[in-house]
């Protein structure tokens, strides 16, 4: 159940209630594709790092270890120690990420394993048997995150088929949670607007899939090659067509300045590989800008990564010891420039929730794109 708890313009503070646990809105959720955030980060570091929502992927780890392992193991929760809530993707951005290694067909999907080549297909109901093996708290629909750009013709049939999807997903998933050996018995299932720049199409889709009265709503097939001012107009037009009483999620954004954009029109939920990524090669954010620890100007640097930053790696190390650790390829390195970039992420959440609380998210954005702006480009 979402509990909208307050509103500035169109930007929303929430909770949403699951069965692992109260998510407080706007959140991130932190990527964990394959039941683990990449740069050896665990469960217990997400706790650290102030994590409310790991997500993880249905396709990688139906190849990797198996649906049917983890849920012989007890489902994600006990396979990763994560007591919190776990969001699944349904796979449904391979069909646009594995574009060469699948096909298209209204029953489904084709793919050749990206591990070994091995066929392997997935429609919405298998989607939604493998999610529920894994007993993640939310489900994602199946659907087809169509490329860009595409035709109006070839994205509006890629639409329609993806309402099929959805209507066969949502039928399945209430059978399975009827089921006495289903994990989670209470899980839910959020759909997916597409529609790529079409604003017509993204409206009239979004009012056809918000009848069928969801757990929650994505928007999707966004950050896929766009400019971000036609993201922006997208999320004008379709966010206002979907369930105000339901949590909406912006799939794969993004950047500090994306999230406070979407928050302003209405996102409650993100996600995105660009803190864990950007983490893995030295580049740190900052609230003075994106770091290279690389840098030469960072070997006798003996201050945190950001002064007064209360992340693991600030608190006991240094960019000049951090940049050594890279140089000598330690994974020690990684680890904490990840650790230090979820938190960032997490903490900016932090913030925006606390100034939709108290009636200042209008100032607290400008400031802070104000603050970004000023700091680009950093190429240190």
């Amino acid at each position: 159940m979402y509990t909208l708890l307050k509103t500035e313009g169109r930007a929303r503070r929430g909770e949403f209630q699951t069965p692992h646990g109260i998510i407080q809105t706007p959140v991130f959720m932190n990527v964990g594709t394959m039941a683990v955030v990449k740069g050896a980060v665990s469960s217990i570091d997400l706790e650290t790092v102030h994590c409310q929502v790991e997500l993880s992927n249905t396709y990688h780890l139906h190849l990797r270890p198996g649906d049917q392992v983890v849920k012989a193991l007890g489902g994600l929760h006990r396979f990763m120690n994560w007591r919190k809530p776990i969001l699944t993707d349904s796979g449904g951005f391979q069909v646009f990420s594995l574009s060469a290694l699948r096909k298209i067909q209204e029953e489904g999907v084709t793919f050749a394993s990206h591990i070994d080549g091995h066929r392997i297909f997935m429609g919405p109901e298998e989607s939604m048997e493998i999610q529920s093996n894994l007993a993640s708290t939310i489900a994602m629909a199946f659907d087809e995150c169509a490329p860009y750009p595409s035709t109006r013709e070839y994205m509006q049939a890629s639409v329609d088929r993806t309402t099929r999807w959805l209507e066969r997903c949502a039928k399945r998933l209430r059978l399975l949670n009827s089921d006495s050996d289903t994990l989670n018995r209470r899980q839910m299932l959020f759909g997916i607007n597409q529609g790529g720049i079409f604003e017509d199409i993204r409206v009239r889709h979004a009012e056809t899939i918000a009848a069928m009265d969801l757990d929650g709503y994505a928007i999707g097939g966004l950050a896929v090659g766009e400019t971000h001012e036609e993201m922006y107009r997208i999320l004008d037009a379709a966010v206002p067509a979907l369930p105000q009483c339901k949590p909406i999620y912006l799939m794969g954004v993004g950047t500090p300045e994306n999230i406070l954009e979407s928050v302003d029109r209405g996102v409650d939920f993100f996600d995105c590989v660009l803190p864990a990524r950007n983490g893995r090669h030295a580049h740190v954010f900052t609230n003075s800008g994106v770091l290279h620890l690389l840098n030469a100007r960072f070997e006798l640097d003996g201050s945190p990564i950001e002064p007064g930053c209360v992340c693991p790696a600030c608190q006991q190390h240094t960019r000049a010891y951090i940049r050594h650790l890279f140089k000598a390829k330690e994974m020690l390195a990684m680890r904490l420039c990840v650790l230090h970039n979820l938190f960032f992420y997490n903490n900016l959440m932090k913030e925006i929730r606390l100034a939709l609380d108290e009636g200042r998210f209008q100032s607290y954005k400008k400031a802070k794109l104000e603050t970004f702006a000023a700091a680009r480009p950093t190429k240190s």
